[in-house]
């Protein structure tokens, strides 16, 4: 029978070890360690990325595509430490007709997958707004799913306190058009992240995304009419 592909404790160690040497000479210095780390991490990525392949079209052509450099761009932060102390990368859905993005983050006490829309245009925001006030039934029964409620908890982003400009403040779905960020999160405990089932849980983390994904790709990929603006 085939092994799991897990992340081993070895790499949420590296992390800690690195946020306590956070500088260019203990990293040179461990550069065997972090490639081997980085290995299991690419290796994870590559194994999900082959299953979330079979019920989705992506652009990221691999696990080792999908995991973000660890070296921080310094130029215009106030933090100048050198290296990034979590391990992350996210996997692209492929052409305009697909919209969202899956994203995870692996750091001790502080892993999890996300998607969504974190800065949508402004044009992308008055179409999805004006969705919601013509009809937020599609989006109330995903969010009010029980596969999304159990998994992602509630709708998350950043949110207006009052309405937007244009929308009654007493709309039905003022609860939804006050959001300018669209995120779904789940969390993962360490225990879980070091489980030989974290990668089916990965997967099914993903999988439990696609009824939010494919909705706002239909309300992005349409005018008001319902047509397509591709």
């Amino acid at each position: 029978m085939k092994q799991p592909v897990t992340i081993p404790k070895s790499s949420l160690d590296f992390l800690q070890q690195l946020k306590t040497n956070n500088n260019k000479p203990w990293f040179e210095a461990n550069k065997t360690k972090y490639l081997n780390e980085l290995n299991h991490i690419e290796a994870f990525a590559g194994a999900l990325l082959q299953e979330l392949s079979k019920t989705d079209v992506l652009e990221t052509a691999s696990g080792k595509k999908s995991v973000y450099r660890i070296y921080r761009d310094i130029r215009f932060s106030k933090d100048k430490t050198p290296f990034k102390t979590f391990w992350g990368g996210s996997f692209t859905r492929a052409t305009k007709e697909r919209r969202g993005g899956y994203y995870f983050h692996l750091e001790e006490g502080n892993s999890f997958f996300a998607g969504g829309f974190w800065g949508p245009s402004a044009a992308d925001l008055k179409r999805i707004r004006s969705e919601f006030a013509h009809d937020a039934t599609p989006m109330q029964k995903i969010v009010q799913s029980k596969s999304f409620v159990e998994t992602f908890g509630t709708l998350q982003g950043e949110q207006l306190k009052t309405s937007p400009k244009g929308f009654d403040i007493n709309h039905e779905a003022i609860d939804l058009l006050r959001y300018k960020q669209f995120l779904i999160i789940k969390r993962f405990t360490d225990a879980e992240v070091l489980s030989p089932f974290f990668l089916e849980q990965a997967l099914e983390t993903c999988l439990n995304m696609r009824p939010f994904f494919d909705y706002m790709s239909e309300i992005l990929t349409t005018d008001s009419n319902g047509a397509s603006v591709l």
